[in-house]
């Protein structure tokens, strides 16, 4: 998946390097089964204990929980957004760049405000080309998660797999 440290036409913001790390894509439907929410926190406990690099959208609900836990540790992360970059990044975001741990990347001109179905499929696909390894908790077997996880050729870890 990984086959490229920088990608042309995306705005970056943060510590670039960051993309040098070993990077688990973390991607989940918007609406998850009960059982799997308490295995996929446990997985992000493990992934900040571990001090890997997480790059996700974290941007439903379980994903912001995600960077929540995530965001306690130390290890780099890199979150893609699914509009243009912020002008300001907000605050909590802004002291982990401060900190070199947290690098922020779009695909889209600063001109996008708005987070589509459109942009959020583009975001993820950008998402799983970046990174080494996936992690997918749960995927709605009607959504379009999985209709582009079904485009990948890759190895995808499910919550089973943990």
């Amino acid at each position: 998946m990984s086959s490229t440290l920088f990608v042309p036409n995306l705005e970056y913001f943060g510590n670039k390097s960051i993309l040098e790390n070993y990077k688990i894509g973390f991607l989940c439907s918007q609406k998850v089964p009960a059982n799997i929410i308490l295995k996929t926190y446990d997985w992000a406990i493990k992934q900040r204990t571990s001090g890997n690099c997480v790059i996700s959208g974290f941007h439903s609900k379980i994903e912001k929980d995600v960077f929540d836990i995530l965001v306690k540790g130390t290890q780099p992360m890199i979150i893609v957004l699914a509009r243009g970059i912020y002008k300001r990044a907000p605050a909590e975001l802004k002291r982990e760049i401060d900190k070199d741990r947290l690098l922020i990347i779009s695909p889209f001109s600063a001109s996008v405000k708005r987070i589509s179905s459109k942009t959020s499929f583009k975001r993820n696909r950008i998402i799983l080309k970046l990174s080494d390894e996936i992690y997918l908790p749960y995927v709605n077997p009607q959504g379009n998660l999985h209709k582009l996880i079904r485009k990948f050729d890759t190895t995808i870890k499910s919550s089973k797999d943990s």
